[in-house]
């Protein structure tokens, strides 16, 4: 297949919107108006929203392409497009009435967490909540929040068959959410990945969901895909685009190192082409699995093997995205380490964002 530069699928003027922003975004902690206006009109936070709440209910060859573009133009606008977009995608499991009330809004934007750092306590026709989760990406413009708690009734945790605390997952309205400042990182500056919590919030039970093919309550392949490939696929993703927009940096810098001598040009050339080259076949086998996994999911029952192929190659793509970027890095002199170069905030940005623990660990 051909592998194209992901600004292929990103208007000029898009990428001009994101970049001019990313420094006062990093400063307030948070993107900003201009930046979310286009995520708004481009419907971004929704790409995975189902079609009968009027979202895009994009398919995952599709998704993962838009994200990585998006990373490449700014790594914390693609991260919490990608992290709130994959929340959106909780929506074919919300129970309809509430899914409206959700994505009838313009702006609606899922921010959460997936740890179960909550405590839901059955009554009678509900659950009493009290919870504090450390990382939401996004929290500052979400209007709803999702999140998994242990579940409890008047005699204590609830186990599953295995003696497991039995865990479900909840959305809140932005409105019973206490948001705390909580990032305190070298990259992703722009995130707004801050804390919420809950104390004594009483839920309905509507507003419980599980994260189960089987469970799905809209109908199309997307929500029967599987969440954790659907995870490492996106945030592979995410990487990629990031380091390919250093690379895009390095080929500017090493360009305009004409006092270097003629071998030590010929040196940083060849390891720039050799980085790009690696890269791009990483990415090659990436997409190859995604889509060969997609064709699985629309035409027929998928199978172990193409899901393990899409995590595979996800964890390749991310190591090879840092090691590229670190083989690159020692040749780009002292703007490299500048906090206010370009080329830094998407290294900050790379190694702050690979640090998640879904690709961290690769047998490979």
């Amino acid at each position: 297949m051909n592998i194209q530069h992901p600004s292929k699928l990103m208007n000029p003027e898009w990428v001009h919107t994101i970049r001019s922003a990313a420094a006062k975004a990093e400063a307030s902690g948070k993107l900003t108006t201009e930046q979310l206006s286009l995520i708004y009109e481009q419907q971004w936070f929704k790409l995975l929203v189902p079609k009968i709440y009027s979202g895009p209910e994009m398919t995952v060859p599709e998704l993962v392409q838009l994200e990585e573009s998006i990373s490449w133009a700014n790594g914390s606008v693609g991260w919490v497009v990608t992290l709130c977009a994959g929340a959106g995608w909780f929506g074919g499991f919300f129970e309809p009435a509430i899914a409206n009330k959700i994505f009838e809004r313009p702006d609606a934007c899922l921010a959460g967490s997936g740890a179960a750092m909550g405590e839901a306590l059955i009554t009678d026709d509900g659950y009493l909540i009290s919870g504090r989760w450390p990382y939401a990406s996004g929290a500052h413009h979400a209007t709803h929040f999702t999140a998994n708690c242990i579940i409890k009734n008047s005699e204590g945790i609830i186990k599953n068959d295995d003696g497991q605390p039995l865990v479900r997952a909840f959305v809140f309205y932005s409105k019973d959410v206490t948001i705390s400042p909580t990032w305190k990182y070298m990259g992703m500056m722009a995130t707004g990945t801050d804390a919420f919590a809950v104390e004594n919030l009483f839920v309905s039970k509507e507003q419980c969901f599980r994260i189960d093919a089987r469970y799905a309550v809209a109908t199309g392949p997307l929500y029967q895909y599987p969440f954790l490939q659907l995870a490492e696929a996106t945030i592979a993703a995410n990487l990629s685009g990031m380091a390919i927009h250093f690379i895009d940096c390095c080929k500017e810098i090493f360009g305009e190192k004409q006092k270097l001598e003629d071998q030590h040009k010929s040196l940083i050339n060849n390891l720039l082409s050799e980085q790009e080259s690696r890269l791009n076949s990483s990415r090659e086998l990436f997409y190859q699995a995604v889509n060969k996994s997609w064709d699985k999911m629309t035409t027929e029952n998928i199978d172990e093997l193409s899901l393990t192929e899409v995590s595979n190659t996800s964890k390749q793509l991310a190591k090879t995205a840092r090691e590229c970027v670190d083989i690159l890095y020692p040749y780009c002199g002292l703007v490299a380490a500048a906090r206010s170069s370009e080329i830094n905030q998407v290294w900050r940005d790379l190694h702050t964002a690979s640090q998640h623990s879904l690709l961290t660990f690769a047998d490979l």
